[in-house]
């Protein structure tokens, strides 16, 4: 594409060079320190059923109620960061993460337990994920596929280091002083980091004052062409990102308690958790290389597929060693699937509110993770071990890979990939 039909912007030095990629180490590490309110709850999972002395379904709720505060957030924080920029949304997300994790530890049920997840700790966690990897995309364009799959990275690598750090502090002080020391961990860490992105991410100027402003992307940005209305190939992503997520939220929801009803214990199932993320972690940035080149409806569609085959071989196989193996596979075949929908959104929209499309197709696949957490520990409950549940999320799974075809095969051929421009 020449300079001549391009939409100009500003601050376009800065783009791709020193300063995006400082930023993308900030807004990693923001996304790993964050990302507690999402995996502690899954560390803390049996401590709390037997405390409160619940069924296993009731004890999955307040992990439901985090998901669906976090889906919410992703959609309120991505609004709020199109207008206002990242940093007033982390410091916000920080305070609330905070004095939700102080009220949870004092709870007195499960039900307030869960209220505080959900509304404090589930909306403070997805400002350190969705509307930052929106925020990043702006700052790259040769590279945008592996500076959204390295940011998506931080929620990974928090799952490999906090599930471990929780276990050890829930181990030695109890879950609810464990929750008091991550509520002063989030204040310390979040907020000088997020100090650290106040400056504005580049803007593009319109070039053409008559166009629309969805026509003048799709002629000036590249944009990839396809056979759906932008409100339908956005029906179709929200089903397909529940579709994938409800398949994805059996293991790492429930691998902890699944080791532990195995005989393996809780800290072996931990072991497992954390080996899945570190696995999803390298994948995720290799499908951003892969996003680079494939586009990323067809990155999606290769790790939708070997999702589906990880969880089929969690079927037969349940002894210790077997589980690490396939744990690993699992993380490592799932990794790169949720940053594919950021990159989606930027192949296919408009960038101008790229953290609200972002922010919404991120809810709909955490309406996924939370449906699938409950529903499988309701299918454990119903029938008394985790098989039936690995056969729905299974299903699940092939509900999202056809789709996936479906959308790809829609999509119009233009010769070889090319990255989007802006």
């Amino acid at each position: 594409m020449t300079s001549s039909n391009r939409i100009p912007v500003l601050g376009e030095s800065l783009i791709d060079g020193p300063y995006a990629w400082k930023r993308l180490a900030a807004s990693f590490a923001l996304g790993t320190v964050g990302s507690i309110g999402f995996w502690g709850i899954v560390v803390i999972l049996p401590s709390v059923q037997q405390e409160f002395s619940v069924d296993r379904a009731d004890a999955s709720i307040p992990y439901t109620l985090t998901m669906v505060g976090f889906a919410i957030g992703n959609v309120l924080f991505g609004r709020y960061v199109d207008r206002l920029g990242i940093v007033i949304p982390i410091i916000a997300a920080a305070i609330g993460m905070s004095v939700g994790h102080m009220g949870a530890a004092m709870a007195g049920n499960i039900w307030v337990f869960a209220l505080l997840q959900g509304v404090f700790i589930g909306v403070g966690t997805a400002a350190s994920f969705g509307p930052l990897i929106a925020d990043v995309s702006h700052w790259f364009r040769r590279r945008r596929g592996v500076a959204v799959a390295c940011c998506a990275c931080g929620n990974y690598i928090g799952g490999v280091i906090w599930p471990l750090v929780v276990t050890s502090l829930t181990a030695e002080y109890g879950w609810r002083t464990s929750y008091f020391i991550i509520a002063i961990i989030i204040i310390v860490a979040m907020v000088p980091l997020a100090l650290t992105l106040r400056r504005p991410p580049p803007k593009e100027i319109p070039v053409s004052a008559g166009a629309t402003r969805e026509a003048s992307d799709r002629e000036n940005l590249s944009l990839k062409a396809i056979d759906l209305s932008p409100g339908r190939l956005l029906v179709l992503l929200s089903v397909a990102g529940i579709g994938c997520c409800v398949a994805m939220s059996m293991p790492q929801v429930h691998i902890v308690a699944y080791s532990a009803d195995l005989g393996f214990g809780a800290v072996r199932g931990a072991e497992m958790l954390s080996l899945m993320l570190a696995g999803g972690a390298v994948t995720r940035v290799v499908s951003g290389f892969l996003a680079d080149y494939l586009g990323g409806i067809r990155t999606l569609l290769l790790g939708s597929v070997l999702q589906g085959i990880a969880l089929v071989f969690y079927l037969p196989f349940d002894g210790l060693m077997s589980l690490y193996v396939i744990s690993l596979m699992f993380g490592i075949a799932q990794g790169g699937i949720v940053p594919c929908y950021a990159i989606i959104v930027r192949e296919y929209m408009s960038p101008h509110i790229a953290a609200e499309r972002v922010g919404f197709l991120f809810m709909m696949t955490i309406v996924g993770m939370g449906f699938g957490g409950w529903s499988s520990g309701w299918i454990y409950d119903v029938t008394g071990s985790y098989s039936a549940a690995f056969v729905h999320g299974i299903a699940w799974n092939a509900l999202n890979v056809g789709i996936i075809f479906l959308i790809l095969l829609r999509t119009r051929s233009s010769g070889p990939f090319r990255a989007v421009s802006v």
